[in-house]
């Protein structure tokens, strides 16, 4: 009788182990996990629904659990056509890098054959992508076609392609600026008139012919000065930037200030411009914002660099004008600005060896 019972104690046991062993597994088998209307035993991804049970590459794991849908030993995510052992697929382009903002670099009073500074600003250009301007007298002593050749074209000439000129009075010591307009073309704009128009990113940009005596004039009512008003009204942008060789404002000893641009100034200021750039004396020199009779007006004023570091030579100051707040006389270099929607960082870079900079920002009006 214990006999009996010891062996139906035994049958118990092994009937509960199994029951445990095997349930899960009639379980797994016969039931449908992911309810894709397949049986988990049959399913080749049975935890993701895939009632169509695509197998690309026939591994026995389905397409949408499979890391590696064509076998071809590169992961889906790395794979540059995944459905396509043999990679013959087109793989679509990558996108196009972010656009950034303009840079417009330069300098006046540039290059002469009997100086090396022309060169040593030229390497910072090497360096700085964008639009180069110039301000003017940009081939030492007369502009001339040889001049332009010899002494321009193997520095800054590097970047002619790139270079938005403005002319200045030594261009006009060979007659009409031919030498000037010869080098540089249409980049010019008409010889007859020496300044143009046109827009960088969201900024309007104007250069103008200091030397308007020769086009026309200077006053209010001059053909320059007509056409720059009609220019602004045409081209409403909320930022704008002119330049010229002759500077309004300046503390040179040299020359200094010069009153025959004021008229383009205060058309400038009455369509809400932000920045000029002027060369002529031969230093770094910024000013506050103000008015074409030099009042301080940080609202509406704009704001004038003096940029004549191309590489002729160095001059020094005289009179400090009023609302002048950086100088330098002793360091070649250009000025860079980067041109933003609705504001502008500027920043003077050195020639190499010299440690002066200026830099800073400032908004649209």
């Amino acid at each position: 009788m214990l006999r009996t019972y010891q062996r139906l104690a035994v049958a118990f046991v092994l009937a509960v182990v199994a029951l445990a062993v095997c349930a899960p597994l009639a379980s797994a088998v016969g039931s449908d996990r992911d309810a894709d209307g397949i049986r988990n035993g049959l399913d080749n991804c049975a935890k993701q629904y895939n009632p169509d049970q695509k197998d690309l590459d026939g591994d026995g794991k389905g397409d949408v659990c499979d890391s590696d849908r064509d076998g071809d030993g590169q992961l889906n995510a790395d794979d540059p056509c995944p459905d396509d052992a043999l990679n013959g697929c087109v793989a679509p382009p990558p996108p196009p890098p972010p656009q950034s903002d303009p840079v417009f670099v330069g300098a006046g009073d540039i290059a002469s054959c009997a100086s090396s500074g022309d060169e040593a600003t030229a390497n910072l250009l090497d360096g700085i992508p964008g639009t180069v301007y110039t301000l003017g007298d940009n081939a030492y002593n007369s502009g001339t076609d040889a001049e332009f050749a010899n002494c321009y074209n193997p520095s800054w000439g590097r970047h002619k392609a790139r270079t938005k000129p403005s002319v200045g009075n030594h261009e006009y010591l060979n007659v009409g600026a031919l030498g000037y307009y010869n080098y540089f073309g249409a980049a010019a704009g008409d010889p007859s008139k020496g300044y143009y128009s046109y827009d960088l990113g969201a900024w309007h940009i104007i250069a103008l012919n200091s030397m308007c005596e020769n086009v026309g004039g200077c006053g209010a009512s001059s053909t320059m000065v007509t056409w720059l008003k009609g220019d602004l009204a045409a081209n409403p942008s909320s930022c704008t930037l002119a330049y010229w060789h002759h500077p309004v404002f300046s503390s040179g000893s040299a020359h200094g200030n010069d009153p025959k641009m004021i008229p383009s100034w205060d058309a400038l200021y009455a369509a809400g411009a932000d920045v000029v750039l002027s060369g002529h004396d031969h230093d770094y020199e910024r000013f506050a914002p103000q008015t074409s009779s030099g009042v301080a007006d940080p609202a509406r004023g704009i704001k004038e660099f003096v940029v004549g570091t191309g590489g002729r030579s160095h001059r020094a100051f005289g009179t400090i004008r009023a609302n002048s707040e950086v100088r330098n006389s002793d360091t070649y270099g250009v000025l860079k600005l980067a041109l933003h929607a609705s504001s502008y960082e500027w920043q003077f870079v050195p020639e190499a060896g010299k440690t002066f900079s200026d830099s800073g920002s400032g908004s649209c009006h």
